[in-house]
C-alpha cells in the first residue's frame, strides 16, 4: 500500500519572497502569516517578502521559514492532500508539528520565535559549523572524539554529506583530519551559531522552561524526532525531545530510512528550496519525491491530479 509523507526542510533554504505567491493566492494562507504576526509580535509578512537584512539572522529565520511551510501546508491541506506520517529537518520538526497536529499553532509561533533567540544568543562568537563530503559517520564520530575541545556531529544528512559542529578552532582542527582521512572537501558553513552541538544546551534548557507550559496532544499521524529518528506517537515525549533537539544531531539519513523501511514511498517536501529532495534522492531512487515552495509547484502532485 502506498504511503506519504509530509517533510520540512531548516535553516538555509529561505530567501525573500518566500510563499508570496501563496499569500496573494489563498486566504488560509493568509491567515497563517497573520496569525504567526499575532503570535509573535512580529510582521512575518514583511519579512519574508521585502528585501532586508534579518531574514538570514537565527532568530528572524525561523519563524520565517515555519510561517512559510505552515501557509503551504494549510493549502495543501485545504485541497485535500493527506500524509501518513512527518518529519522535519531541525526547526522544520516544527512543521512535522503542526501536520501531526501536536501543538496549537499560536504556541509553535511562539516557540520558534523563542528558540531562535536562544540559538542566537548562547554562543554568539567562537563558534563554527562544517559540511563534510564524501565520507562516512563512524569515522566522523571517531576524529571528533578524539580532537581536543568540542565538536561533534550536528546533521547527518546524507550518505557523503554530514556536517560538524562546536568550538571555531575545534571544527577546523576535525576538519583538517577528516581531509588527511579520505574526506572529499571539507566546507565551512555560514552560520551565526555552533548549531546542535553541546555548546547550545542552554539553549535547550531555555527551550524547556517555555515547553512546560504549552499544551501537547497526541499526534494524529506519527511524526519522527530529530533526536532518536522514530516515530513519535504519544505527547508525553514530546517536549523532551525538542529541548534536547537543539544541542543534539540531527538524525535525517536514519530517519527518512525508517520511512522508507516502513513502505513509504512518496514524499512532498513543504517549503523553500529542494534541499531535503535533494538528500533523499542520494538515500534512495526508488521513491517518488516532490517539492511545493511555489504556487505551479501544485501541478506536479499526481494526488491533487
Amino acid at each position: 500500500m502506498s504511503k506519504t509523507a509530509f517533510i520540512f526542510p531548516g535553516q538555509g533554504a529561505q530567501y525573500c519572497g518566500m510563499g508570496r505567491d501563496f499569500y496573494e493566492k489563498y486566504q488560509v494562507a493568509r491567515e497563517v502569516y497573520e496569525l504567526a504576526e499575532k503570535s509573535a509580535g512580529l510582521d512575518v509578512a514583511a519579512l519574508c517578502f521585502q528585501e532586508n537584512d534579518r531574514l538570514d539572522i537565527t532568530e528572524y529565520t525561523q519563524i520565517a521559514m515555519l510561517t512559510t511551510e505552515l501557509a503551504i501546508l494549510r493549502v495543501l491541506e485545504q485541497k485535500g492532500l493527506k500524509a501518513d506520517c512527518c518529519a522535519g529537518l531541525s526547526l522544520g520538526e516544527y512543521g512535522a508539528l503542526a501536520a501531526a497536529r501536536v501543538m496549537e499553532m499560536e504556541d509553535l509561533f511562539r516557540l520558534i520565535r523563542s528558540r531562535g533567540i536562544y540559538m542566537q544568543e548562547a554562543y554568539p562568537v567562537g563558534g563554527a559549523m562544517t559540511a563534510v563530503l564524501g565520507l562516512d559517520a563512524d569515522t566522523i564520530r571517531t576524529v571528533c572524539e578524539s580532537t581536543e575541545g568540542i565538536v561533534s556531529i550536528a546533521n547527518d544528512n546524507c550518505p557523503g554529506q554530514i556536517v560538524i559542529t562546536g568550538e571555531e578552532s575545534a571544527v577546523r582542527t576535525a576538519a583538517a583530519k577528516l581531509q588527511e582521512a579520505g574526506a572529499r572537501r571539507c566546507v565551512p558553513l555560514k552560520v551565526s551559531g555552533p548549531f546542535h552541538s553541546a555548546l547550545l544546551e542552554g539553549a535547550g534548557e531555555k527551550l524547556a522552561g517555555q515547553l512546560a507550559a504549552v499544551t501537547v496532544h497526541d499526534p494524529v499521524i506519527p511524526y519522527l524526532s530529530n533526536v532518536e529518528a522514530a516515530p513519535v506517537t504519544d505527547s508525553s515525549r514530546v517536549k523532551e525531545l525538542l529541548a534536547k533537539q537543539v544541542s543534539g544531531t540531527v538524525r535525517w539519513r536514519e530517519t527518512m530510512e525508517r520511512m522508507l523501511a516502513e513502505g513509504v514511498d512518496t514524499f512532498i517536501e513543504i517549503g523553500p528550496g529542494k534541499t531535503l529532495t535533494g538528500f533523499l534522492r542520494k538515500i534512495s531512487r526508488d521513491v517518488r519525491a516532490y517539492n511545493v515552495e511555489k504556487v505551479e509547484d501544485l501541478e506536479k502532485l499526481p494526488l491533487l491530479l
